[in-house]
């Protein structure tokens, strides 16, 4: 498996990096996972405008899908389009947040399900493609899957959005490469029930005992990587990086 980071930064688009959007593929097949705001830019930059043989969604908040509704247009309207329909997995409520979000025109009954074909995600093992793909809830306001991703003997788990949880800790046990969000800064009161610190993504690394370690979702704005990174160093021995924008992977 290789993996593509096409956008990383938490909660809004950074001043380096649009949104979350990771592209993994195998065997000439290529997923999208998420498809946050600015990300279309860097699907056109690092692999192609068309790349994605389909696109999995972890939850349905702005910062992970918005690039989604711009695509619309890219399928429906481009001058050798329309493009046969791609498969989607989300949340359930995902075809109406879309349509609702592509709607220019104010028109009745407006839908999406002419560009994308929903497939609607639940706790369990399924084949996307190449890959053997594990979704299981994650701890956060909305419903929000992390994802394990097996392909030849080697493991991918990219934990989205979440607080502490123990379904956090199942989805990575062993993985070769560990993709986890590290929005919140230790030794401060942070809101329950929404993200990780570097600390907590650096424990869950350990207990997992995952091969490499890499951090994601940091808020530019106010957030501090260096501070991130310490933390997640003091409890995480392994290889450690935070993500940019073109970085390349190989599990």
């Amino acid at each position: 498996m290789r993996l593509t980071v096409l956008g990383c930064a938490g909660s809004f688009p950074g001043p380096e990096s649009p949104c979350s959007a990771y592209l993994v593929e195998a065997e000439g097949f290529r997923l999208l996972i998420d498809f946050g705001s600015g990300a279309l830019s860097n699907l056109q930059r690092y692999v192609g405008l068309h790349a994605p043989d389909a696109i999995l969604l972890t939850h349905l908040h702005c910062d992970h899908i918005l690039d989604a509704v711009s695509y619309v247009v890219v399928r429906r309207y481009a001058p050798d389009g329309p493009y046969p329909p791609l498969p989607v997995f989300a949340p359930a409520g995902a075809p109406d947040r879309l349509a609702a979000a592509s709607d220019m025109y104010g028109q009745e009954n407006n839908t999406v399900e002419d560009v994308y074909r929903f497939y609607g995600l639940q706790p369990g093992t399924f084949p996307i493609g190449p890959f053997s793909v594990t979704v299981d809830r994650m701890n956060h306001p909305v419903e929000t899957y992390g994802v394990r991703l097996e392909h030849d003997g080697r493991v991918f788990c990219y934990s989205s959005d979440t607080a502490p949880c123990d379904a956090l800790l199942r989805l990575a046990q062993g993985a070769d490469l560990f993709l986890c969000e590290a929005s919140y800064l230790d030794g401060v009161e942070n809101p329950p029930d929404l993200h990780l610190t570097g600390r907590e993504a650096g424990e869950y690394a350990t207990k997992a005992a995952v091969g490499r370690l890499l951090l994601t979702h940091l808020v530019a704005a106010w957030g501090s990587e260096s501070h991130t990174v310490e933390a997640a160093a003091g409890a995480y021995t392994g290889p450690l990086d935070v993500v940019r924008p073109g970085a390349c992977y190989d599990v």
